[in-house]
């Protein structure tokens, strides 16, 4: 038990961002680190509940200016055949295959965004405005962001470290992508969770 309770302690106390943390993180170029990084997204599903799923092939590449925010630049691309359905009968249906890649659903086609305008709207807050590009389609959409902190020194990874949340939604008709609408709702709401660290670094 007292084993316990100080392995307990002692991996808090690793965890606390003031350790180490030597204050916050630097300009320069950061990158998504995979294993602390989700988007989900979410349509209606006929009014009964909202279709969730997700895609875990992001990887967004961040110009960071602590001292003028909004004068960084952000840019995404995800794989379209990284989305994960958690479908429950895949030896029937490869359903996260046939959305990723299907001419009707995502085509096999990277998305991409790219920043235009930042807005700060507060110490925390502010919106990202960009460039969409699905399905070879492209047109606005808004990021609304959180800046969730940043350290100098992560504890456990030794480089600096940054961390967003973020939310927003399109209408995927806009796309092209008009199927079963409106028994499978247009507007698409996705919720971003991210930690970044310097471009160079390497994951082992």
């Amino acid at each position: 038990m007292l084993k316990m309770t100080a392995l307990i302690l002692a991996l808090t106390i690793g965890a606390s961002p003031t350790i180490a943390a030597e204050g916050p993180a630097p300009a320069g170029n950061y990158k998504t680190d995979p294993s602390h990084t989700s988007l989900n997204w979410s349509f209606d599903h006929s009014g009964l509940s909202r279709y969730t799923a997700r895609f875990t092939g992001v990887d967004a590449r961040l110009d960071w200016r602590p001292d003028a925010p909004e004068t960084s630049t952000l840019t995404v691309e995800i794989d379209p055949l990284s989305v994960r359905t958690d479908y429950p009968w895949p030896q029937k249906v490869n359903f996260d295959a046939q959305i990723g890649s299907d001419p009707a659903f995502l085509a096999a086609v990277p998305i991409t965004f790219r920043s235009e305008r930042i807005h700060i709207d507060g110490e925390r807050k502010g919106s990202v405005e960009g460039l969409l590009t699905l399905r070879g389609k492209t047109h606005p959409a808004t990021l609304e962001v959180t800046f969730n902190g940043s350290m100098a020194r992560h504890p456990r990874m030794g480089v600096p470290k940054i961390g967003f949340s973020a939310t927003g939604s399109i209408r995927r008709s806009d796309w092209g992508l008009d199927f079963a609408i409106p028994q499978l709702g247009d507007e698409v709401h996705f919720v971003i969770e991210t930690q970044m660290v310097p471009a160079g670094y390497a994951f082992h």
